[in-house]
């Protein structure tokens, strides 16, 4: 399963989701979007990451705050820490909602207007 995971700020919008998963590469060719499994994000993020999942045809895993505080993640933003506790949301959704065993292959990328992160977890879901 691969899912992508994302966090973002308020005033992102569906655009800014879709530029962080382009940021990451896996978009970048129509054959590799197909591979994307589910979208992920923080439970009160959902709203915003909900139609963009929908357009894919994917679905959205939430993400409980608990569970993204304790994933040891691969990069740190000291903004995601003090308002999440996480040292990146979107690796720390994506790492959670790929389930036990779940390994990071795309670290978090920042879309173009710095709204959006987007990373690449691969696993299988619990």
């Amino acid at each position: 399963m691969i899912v992508a995971g994302f966090g973002y700020r308020t005033g992102a919008t569906v655009a800014s989701l879709r530029g962080a998963l382009m940021a990451t590469g896996s978009a970048a060719d129509a054959r590799v979007l197909p591979l994307v499994d589910a979208l992920a994000a923080p439970v009160d993020k959902c709203p915003l990451v909900a139609p963009f999942a929908r357009a894919l045809g994917v679905p959205l895993i939430a993400v409980a705050a608990d569970r993204l505080a304790a994933a040891d993640t691969a990069t740190r933003s000291s903004a995601s820490l003090a308002a999440r506790g996480a040292g990146s949301v979107a690796e720390a959704a994506a790492l959670v909602a790929a389930g036990a065993g779940g390994r990071l292959i795309v670290p978090r990328c920042i879309s173009a207007d710095r709204m959006a992160t987007c990373a690449i977890a691969e696993g299988v879901y619990p």
